[in-house]
């Protein structure tokens, strides 16, 4: 392919919209163009390493033994209330009318969509497992798309579900899955690690993610030397610090003025954030619920909706926990409240002795409160962010913490789909079963700018050969030398017959300007000829070490084949 021929339009400068590198060097290097917020088209560079992608992960998916569908991208509505989804998904969920007036969803993810299928295709053990997968694009409607293709409003997925009789073949599947996600990962040469993960909306009983390790991820994770690794969500705080607190005396009452932060209450008292208690009041469907956590500790809001089991949950409004508590906000405390409100504690709760927190009334705190002596806890559950230095639960050590950026996800379902729409297969004894379910879904047009994020420098992308656009650049630096042009012209010929995707950069431009731009394509392989080839020799450049290597014109081509792994 002829770069004068083709639609890679770079850009020299930074791009005020980017976030970060993967964001600003897929602009750069002509991978996509912005049609709108969170809406990008993949220019035919961009598109290349789509495919290659793409490719990986069907050979992948076909050795596991899934079979691939497609699935209609417009569902009606009523699935997503049938499944009971329709809430869950709140304003994420893309909706439109059609002329007649009813209302149709744009795919966000497809388990209604293929459990209706199962349903009505599969009526016997006899036709149990079965995984299906498909390439598609979904929709969801971010509130605030960000990092590019990275958080999109409209991106490309691979998503599978598989359909079982039992929970053992279940999980062959899934363990089936991660063997060949583990192996997308890697034929696509990037560093990853398997954490343990909260299912979210999709739901299910266990779930994993796929994280490519990278300075510029989303997501947050905690991981052991041990080989325990966990997303921030999902992971449990524990410490090893033991009891804390304050003396079993019974509690007294302290005044302190203005102050209704943590942080005020510390310094007034002279004493540690970590022996205060947080008392937060939400409310959960019709019922006021009081939250207590270690005052150096934040509330996981997904661990809260998961607690509640309700997506709707909000902290009472001021003018509502005055009616609940009697008092101002900062000052809420566990003592006193009103028997209908429940009161949950953080599992770290258990550490404390004598507790200080707030007395219900303006300006005042109680200092060595006891639950069970002086108020009642409900229940313990995990409600906190967990941070580096807590144990693994594994081995006990401290975890360290690291970002990455989730690229593949991996659920058992159980028969949360299946129960609720009513999806049912007959066993041996004629039995009816709601089918069990396992969902995987691994997000291709992301992977691209994951994989940049993991591989860039301050000249640009640097793609592994894997899913280079290009695996070659020949970039001849005189377009108008005869000698020049007939090397450049014997290399394409041979290294395109061979089977390499080859991209012969033939602008009348300078060679700072045709540097820079191979630069920032990021072509693993450059042949440079220049004024060497009067000797027979080119120089062969390594885009991710950057070594230079002198060869001879003759012998190019072989060596190329040689380092790409392909035999002449």
């Amino acid at each position: 392919m002829r770069w004068s021929e083709s639609c890679i339009p770079t850009l020299k400068e930074n791009p005020r919209e980017a976030e970060i590198p993967s964001h600003m060097l897929m602009l750069r290097a002509g991978l996509i163009k912005k049609l709108t917020s969170g809406v990008y088209t993949f220019l035919p560079t961009g598109f290349r390493v789509l495919k290659k992608i793409e490719r990986i992960i069907r050979e992948e998916m076909d050795a596991a033994g899934c079979q691939e569908l497609l699935m209609p991208i417009l569902h009606p509505e009523e699935i997503y209330a049938e499944s009971g989804r329709l809430k869950s998904f709140g304003p994420e969920l893309f909706k439109l009318k059609d002329s007649r007036g009813r209302i149709f969803a744009l795919g966000p993810t497809h388990e209604e969509v293929i459990t209706i299928i199962a349903r009505d295709e599969m009526r016997s053990y006899r036709d149990l497992p079965q995984t299906y997968y498909q390439i598609l694009t979904k929709f969801r409607d971010e509130i605030r798309p960000r990092y590019g293709v990275m958080r999109a409003r409209e991106f490309i997925m691979k998503d599978a579900y598989s359909f079982h009789a039992d929970d053992d073949c279940l999980d062959r599947m899934y363990r089936r899955i991660e063997k060949a996600y583990r192996k997308i990962i890697e034929r696509c040469g990037l560093e990853y690690v398997i954490v343990e993960a909260e299912s979210g909306y999709i739901g299910g009983n266990e779930s994993h993610e796929f994280m490519v390790l990278a300075e510029n991820g989303e997501d947050m994770l905690l991981s052991c030397p041990c080989g325990y690794a966990v997303n921030l969500d999902k992971a449990a705080a524990r410490v090893s610090d033991g009891r804390r607190g304050e003396a079993l005396d019974p509690y007294e009452e302290i005044s302190t003025p203005g102050a209704s932060t943590i942080e005020q209450v510390s310094e007034f008292l002279g004493m540690s954030e970590k022996g205060i208690v947080k008392t937060l009041l939400y409310k959960a469907g019709e019922r006021n619920v009081a939250v207590l956590v270690p005052g150096d500790r934040e509330v996981n809001d997904i661990k809260l909706v998961r607690v509640f089991d309700d997506p709707d949950i909000r902290f009472l409004e001021p003018l509502e926990i005055e009616t609940v508590t009697g008092g101002p906000v900062g000052f809420s405390g566990p003592v006193g409240l009103p028997e209908d409100v429940e009161i949950v504690a953080d599992t770290l709760i258990r550490d404390f002795e004598g507790m200080v927190a707030g007395a219900n009334r303006a300006d005042t705190h109680l200092r060595g409160i006891v639950a069970g002596r002086d108020f009642e806890i409900g229940r313990f559950e995990d409600l906190v962010f967990a941070r580096e230095g807590d144990l693994c639960p594994n081995c006990g050590k401290g975890l360290a913490s690291s970002r990455g950026i989730e690229v593949g996800h991996i659920f058992k379902l159980g028969t949360k789909y299946s129960s609720s729409m009513n999806a049912t297969f007959l066993d041996d004894k004629g039995k009816s079963h709601p089918f069990i379910m396992g969902c995987y879904g691994f997000g291709v047009s992301r992977m691209v700018a994951a994989a940049i994020e993991q591989n860039f420098d301050k000249d640009g992308i640097v793609w592994p050969m894997s899913i280079a656009p290009f695996q070659v650049l020949l970039l001849p630096l005189n377009t108008g030398d005869e000698t020049v042009m007939k090397a450049a012209l014997r290399l394409e010929e041979e290294l395109a017959g061979a089977g390499l995707e080859v991209l012969m950069d033939d602008r009348d431009l300078s060679p700072g300007v045709k540097f820079k731009d191979a630069d920032l394509v990021g072509v693993p392989l450059r042949i440079t000829i220049g004024r060497k080839i009067k000797d027979g020799v080119v120089e062969l450049f390594h885009r991710k070490t950057g070594r230079v290597d002198d060869v001879a014109v003759d012998a190019a081509a072989g060596k190329i084949l040689e380092i790409a792994g392909i035999k002449g």
